[in-house]
């Protein structure tokens, strides 16, 4: 029987690989996703992959999806918390929605999402939460003090998490990408990424969503039993730790 998977953020992006990579894999995929209708009617269409929508930074939305999945799909064995937002400013400039923002989508959902899940979890004996952090929570960047606390603190939920849950089965893990070549980041001016990015990236390239995905279905799979408490940074050599 098919295992369950739950991706947030799951219908764009690195998100979308995921769900897709996922699907190969053959397990059962739900998308979550925010507030992009039509992206979300679109990647629906092409990949068959139903598609939910709330608020990840909504405790009680995220309850409400999680049984909405439940109860259409069955119960989530695979969490994958990759729903992140950007709003980046210098931090003599940064407001406190800015801030709130960031902190409320990308660090507050790990509990809002993986809470609800847990204890079937716990009973089941058996899950996987996976945590797409970033390469900026580990060496942090400038103008993203926001995005790098909350991404670091990804990192630590998960180390603490993952000593919960590994005597019943539960592995907690993290994905650290580096530059990934999302729509968003190619939209970056190409001479930009040419000067300013790619001679920090030993390889020499833009990382591909589909890598991170491939990172993902292995912690996910029953190979990966004995890696709980990890970060796997996939960054290209651009920062070594």
């Amino acid at each position: 029987m098919s295992r369950i998977a739950l991706v947030t953020g799951g219908s764009r992006g690195i998100g979308a690989a995921i769900s897709v990579a996922l699907k190969a894999a053959g397990y059962k995929v739900a998308a979550n996703y925010a507030g992009n209708d039509e992206a979300a009617a679109k990647f629906h269409a092409e990949t068959g992959i139903p598609v939910f929508k709330w608020d990840v930074s909504d405790f009680d939305a995220c309850a409400a999806g999680i049984a909405k999945v439940e109860a259409d799909i069955g119960p989530v064995e695979v969490l994958v918390n990759n729903a992140g937002i950007t709003r980046d400013a210098m931090f003599h400039r940064m407001t406190r929605d800015q801030w709130n923002a960031v902190i409320n989508t990308n660090l507050n959902s790990l509990f809002n999402m993986t809470r609800p899940v847990w204890e079937g979890m716990r009973a089941r004996k058996f899950g996987r939460v996976i945590c797409i952090s970033s390469i900026n929570g580990q060496k942090g960047q400038m103008g993203q003090a926001n995005y790098s606390a909350a991404k670091a603190g990804d990192v630590g939920f998960v180390k603490a998490l993952s000593q919960e849950g590994a005597k019943l089965g539960i592995t907690v893990n993290a994905i650290n990408p580096g530059y990934i070549g999302t729509e968003m980041v190619r939209a970056i001016d190409p001479a930009i990424i040419e000067k300013a990015i790619l001679p920090h990236i030993p390889v020499g390239r833009l990382g591909e969503p589909s890598e991170i995905a491939r990172c993902v279905v292995f912690l996910a799979s029953d190979d990966a039993g004995f890696v709980t408490g990890s970060t796997l940074s996939a960054n290209g050599g651009q920062y070594l730790t």
